[in-house]
């Protein structure tokens, strides 16, 4: 990967393809989608841009407290680094929460917002993940690492730890190692990072973008929670279902994932039309306008 100073850190990052340029924003796990990186509907289509957060693999480890806010701040200034004015921007989990702040903080360099089942501790059920999480926080605190790692990967995805670790090596090689290195970012950074990142009906009613709201047909209560949150918050805002996955969507299933972001960004192309003065470009949320007005399909529960 290549690397960059911006902010005062060094960030690691990787540019696969062609066309126009989509940030990719992980969660609680680092190179979470890489599983899309070879799928053709989106990989063949898009320039994919992937990093490390400040504090994960080989980007700048700083000392707490590292704010959901200065996530965005790095990823804006990634954007300026790399000369791009705007940019279709997708997270998932943490990395969505990263992204919905972008897009408050940085509204002129979003283009559209594909949030992946991104976490809002603030709703009812957050608190109570939180609560049931009380194991994990005592493992990681005793300095057991990887089973702090182990219970909250397998709590969050509803896999058996087993299941879970063979998906993760299966699809991101070494990543299970990686993310116990990193525990103390995911412990003792960005995990309390989230607890007091404050999102609700007004944040999201100010978020006027084309917003993807993915959501795993298998996932967790929390998830469907958030997921009814967004569906009534947000201005602009169309939904996609998989089939077969939790809450790690492109780990589980890339395919369908990379195939749900790509028509959604394929009705929310970055023009402007060649020739055309300014008054006539489309407004980039046109396209979810129209998406908003049509029938909806429940959210699972």
């Amino acid at each position: 990967m290549d690397s960059v100073d911006v902010n005062g850190v060094e960030l690691e990052f990787e540019l696969r393809g062609a066309g126009e340029p989509v940030l990719l924003i992980d969660m609680l796990i680092a190179d979470c989608f890489v599983p899309l990186l070879t799928e053709p509907s989106l990989a063949g289509r898009y320039q994919l841009i992937r990093y490390h957060k400040r504090g994960w693999v080989g980007s700048t480890h700083t000392p707490p407290p590292v704010s959901i806010g200065d996530h965005a701040a790095d990823a804006a200034a990634l954007l300026d680094h790399l000369g791009l004015e705007r940019a279709h921007i997708a997270g998932h989990s943490t990395g969505a929460s990263i992204a919905a702040q972008l897009t408050l903080d940085y509204a002129e360099k979003v283009h559209t917002l594909t949030l992946l089942e991104p976490t809002l501790v603030s709703l009812p059920l957050g608190q109570a993940f939180l609560k049931s999480a009380t194991p994990v926080f005592e493992a990681y605190a005793s300095g057991d690492h990887s089973g702090a790692f182990a219970m909250f990967a397998a709590a969050a995805s509803g896999l058996q730890w087993d299941e879970c670790r063979a998906l993760l090596e299966e699809r991101i090689p070494g990543v299970v190692a990686q993310s116990i290195k990193d525990a103390d970012t995911f412990f003792g950074i960005e995990l309390p990072a989230l607890t007091e990142w404050a999102f609700g009906a007004e944040q999201a009613a100010a978020i006027h973008r084309p917003v993807l709201s993915v959501l795993g047909a298998e996932t967790q209560p929390l998830w469907i929670e958030i997921a009814e949150f967004l569906r009534s918050s947000l201005p602009y805002i169309e939904d996609s279902t998989i089939d077969g996955a939790g809450h790690l969507l492109q780990i589980q299933r890339p395919e369908p994932v990379a195939q749900a972001m790509a028509e959604f960004l394929g009705r929310n192309p970055m023009r402007p039309i060649e020739g055309a003065p300014d008054t006539a470009r489309e407004e980039p949320w046109s396209a979810a306008r129209k998406a908003v007005e049509a029938p909806r399909s429940p959210v699972p529960r």
